[in-house]
């Protein structure tokens, strides 16, 4: 059975932007409606396939017996997030941690959502097999609950899974830091360098001062950033959204933060976005570079 969508966005939005590079949209075609029969998954990157999960499509899993003997003592149960992470990285033993940064971080991240999504494959499917009826009546409160866990469950595993991965690189290169320490009132910041005691030393010098918040996906939560850390006037903010709009992007220079996105993923940038962004390579050289003055 053949299978049309259509998607309707607003002009100038994120959304635009991203399905503009995914189906290699010109800026310069003609209309504002584009059509696209097919998407090989065979050359979907990270970045591809973000796109296609946000719209509810998801590619096919590449690998499927490599990954299965990965997860073979984790067939039954989702591990901790920690634990997780540990297991994607584990897992490819020719990455060097203090190789291309961005190269690392971007494997690591790669073979856990691929591991991830198939061991939830798994879980899910032999959950479906048990059905959802109570004594002959369709429990649907019991299905819509466990619909949500797994939906809530992508979406907290993907923000923990970053911060897990960027504490890996960090200390593998011998980075000093600290996450999640307090600096005003409730603010907690996913990543302060040097750490908590230099930040609250009146006599140590702001500009070796670093904060750096995590966040997989942006929307519009990256001003949340905005207000931590008060000592440190410009900020920096780690994603993995591809394609932010040029209205996003021009607001966070507005206000001092400095958007850092993987080397792979600036290519769903405009031109001039991409000669504004950081990739995480020259992020990890600023904090060595402070932390050697």
């Amino acid at each position: 059975m053949t299978t049309v969508m259509v998607i309707v966005v607003p002009k100038g939005s994120t959304v635009e932007s991203q399905l503009t590079w995914l189906f290699g949209i010109g800026t310069d075609s003609e209309g504002d409606f584009f059509a696209k029969d097919e998407v090989d998954d065979s050359e979907l990157d990270f970045a591809a396939r973000y796109i296609l999960d946000e719209l509810g499509i998801e590619a096919e899993e590449p690998d499927a017996d490599k990954l299965d003997a990965i997860l073979d003592k984790h067939k039954k149960k989702f591990p901790t997030t920690l634990e997780f992470a540990k297991l994607a990285r584990d897992s490819l033993k020719d990455i060097n941690a203090k190789d291309d940064a961005d190269l690392v971080l971007m494997a690591w991240l790669e073979r856990e959502e691929l591991l991830f999504r198939r061991l939830e494959r798994h879980i899910v499917s032999d959950r479906l097999k048990t059905g959802f009826m109570n004594e002959e009546i369709a429990d649907v409160d019991g299905f819509i609950s466990f619909s949500l866990s797994v939906q809530n469950r992508r979406k907290s595993r993907a923000g923990h899974s970053l911060e897990h991965h960027v504490n890996a690189l960090l200390t593998a290169r011998g980075i000093k830091f600290e996450r999640q320490v307090v600096t005003e009132g409730k603010s907690k910041p996913d990543f302060l360098f040097p750490g908590q005691a230099e930040y609250h030393d009146a006599k140590f010098k702001i500009e070796k001062l670093t904060m750096l918040g995590s966040k997989s996906t942006l929307k519009d939560r990256w001003r949340q950033v905005l207000d931590e850390a008060d000592r440190i006037t410009h900020k920096h903010l780690l994603t993995l959204e591809p394609g932010i709009s040029e209205s996003q992007t021009d607001a966070m220079k507005h206000r001092n933060l400095q958007l850092i996105v993987p080397k792979s993923i600036h290519g769903t940038f405009k031109e001039a976005q991409q000669k504004w962004l950081m990739d995480v390579g020259q992020f990890i050289k600023l904090i060595e570079e402070r932390q050697t003055l």
